[in-house]
């Protein structure tokens, strides 16, 4: 019987780990599909505290996992099938029929970036001009003409971070309108280096001869016209999937499929003693600090 499973990997269940070891709860962390999570596919991380020249993604997961092992947490290499938390002792069942006990549980499972599918994207995520997030990777993007694909909130919000670094933004959106709220839709329309391209779709991210974006193959959704868009960096802000089918039915959740801590608290669940941390419950921030927070909190309140 372990003191506490951390599910998840990333930076979210890594604060977990890093809190629940240093408590003496010799955590067991499971890895999931992604070890290191999300942020392992981002290049540069320049805007966590304590390292003022950035860091590489996969370089500040990797410390924080050796630190997390360095006061006792324990790795799994395994994929989360299903949960049974109905009980007093909670029970993880994982790929490789790996059965886990554990009298608490952290869900650290994070998010994905839904993307558009086209042609050339997957190739380029993570570095090479394709991004799911502009807070992230906007200012390596400085005095470049960059594209945005959606059409919510977060395009246009996205669109108009990117312009503090980028020359201009294009943002690509399948409608003749924004589906956005007015004052976001009025915020991007009224700033002078942003343009719509209405009606389209994304059909290719077209590479370099280095294999860097050069810009988007697009398609009029209601004509068939194609056309290219030069442009340095593609930004995809068509929302995020959190990864929590397997909770569905047993944590609370909303319509999205984020999980939802118990009123008046950021990271318990509807189950006593599972918490939560990270991008899958939190659609606001999205952050590697705001994730590692939550990871300290729900470890802190696990160990009391």
């Amino acid at each position: 019987m372990e003191e506490i499973v951390i599910i998840g990997s990333g930076c979210a269940g890594m604060g977990a780990a890093i809190y629940a070891a240093r408590a003496g709860m010799s955590p067991l962390v499971i890895e999931g599909a992604q070890p290191g999570g999300l942020l392992t596919t981002t290049s540069d991380v320049e805007n966590f505290p304590g390292f003022p020249e950035g860091v590489n993604g996969f370089d500040l997961l990797w410390k924080m996992r050796e630190q997390a092992q360095k006061f006792g947490a324990r790795i799994e290499n395994a994929v989360v099938e299903k949960v049974d938390f109905s009980g007093e002792t909670k029970k993880v069942f994982c790929s490789g029929e790996k059965v886990f006990e554990a009298k608490k549980i952290v869900v650290a499972t994070g998010s994905s970036p839904r993307m558009t599918g086209a042609k050339g994207e997957a190739e380029m995520y993570g570095g090479k001009g394709v991004s799911a997030c502009a807070t992230c990777d906007g200012a390596f993007y400085r005095g470049k003409d960059v594209a945005v694909v959606g059409g919510g909130d977060s395009a246009c919000e996205e669109a108009v971070f990117l312009t503090r670094f980028c020359s201009s933004v294009k943002i690509i959106h399948r409608r003749g309108e924004f589906r956005a709220s007015k004052i976001m839709a009025d915020r991007a329309l009224s700033n002078p280096k942003i343009e719509p391209v209405w009606d389209s779709v994304v059909d290719e991210i077209l590479p370099d001869e280095n294999g860097l974006c050069r810009g988007v193959a697009v398609r009029n959704a209601k004509t068939g016209e194609k056309s290219e868009i030069a442009c340095k960096a593609v930004f995809v802000a068509i929302g995020h999937k959190p990864n929590t089918d397997i909770f569905k039915g047993i944590l609370e959740m909303d319509d999205e499929g984020y999980i939802v801590p118990l009123s008046g608290t950021q990271v318990k669940t509807n189950v006593e003693n599972v918490f939560v941390a990270g991008d899958c419950a939190d659609k606001t921030f999205r952050q590697a600090i705001t994730a590692s927070a939550m990871g300290c909190m729900a470890a802190i309140l696990a160990s009391s």
